[in-house]
């Protein structure tokens, strides 16, 4: 089976102008360096430079690879206009979504280059899942309290207490008390939808 790096391509996108410019731009909105993204969609570095500068013109499976590393559509690498979005989430629209005991709530427009969730998190899924990845973090707790460990440090968080962390920095976090946590979870880099979330079920070892 062939990668998106050995898809044909041609010579200058002089019929595709806005490819070039807008794979760079949709690039830096993700906070991916050249590499991690040329990584993730099974690129190497070069030919990724190459399609950002106009040298080389991007095949289908190519755009679809990059499309999902970015968490955004065909049409947007292809420059062209997205609908407004609405910036307003109304309560009664935010339909809950449970994924290993977690639920989660969408709290920001789909599409943007960060993602907010309201995420309820039952007692008892500790983690061992230590997450690290490209991005940031920032989270804010309701309800409850977390465990949040962040490298070696471990921290107990109450409601009313936040946390903004670079997500290199290995993380997981738990529910301390056995009525859960919820809180307000902000991050950069969505590539998928809620099952690569760096949050997610968590079990085995107390930090």
């Amino acid at each position: 089976m062939s990668s998106p790096d050995s898809q044909p391509t041609a010579g200058p996108a002089e019929d595709l102008p806005a490819v070039a410019p807008q794979l760079r731009a949709l690039r830096r909105r993700a906070s991916l360096t050249l590499e991690v993204a040329a990584r993730a969609a099974g690129l190497s570095p070069a030919h990724l430079s190459r399609l950002e500068t106009g040298h080389r013109q991007p095949s289908l499976p190519l755009l679809l690879a990059l499309a999902r590393v970015y968490g955004t559509t065909v049409s947007e690498l292809l420059g062209e206009k997205v609908p407004d979005r609405d910036p307003i989430v109304r309560a009664a629209d935010m339909e809950p979504t449970g994924a290993g005991g977690w639920t989660y709530w969408q709290a920001g427009s789909h599409g943007r280059g960060m993602q907010a969730l309201r995420v309820r998190v039952p007692h008892g899924l500790q983690g061992d899942i230590v997450r690290v990845h490209p991005g940031e973090e920032w989270l804010y707790v309701l309800r409850g309290r977390l465990r949040l460990r962040l490298g070696d440090t471990a921290h107990l968080l109450a409601p009313g207490d936040s946390a903004h962390f670079d997500s290199l920095t290995p993380h997981r976090i738990a529910a301390e008390d056995p009525d859960g946590v919820e809180l307000l979870f902000v991050h950069t880099l969505l590539q998928s939808p809620t099952a690569t979330l760096c949050l997610g079920p968590m079990t085995g070892e107390t930090p």
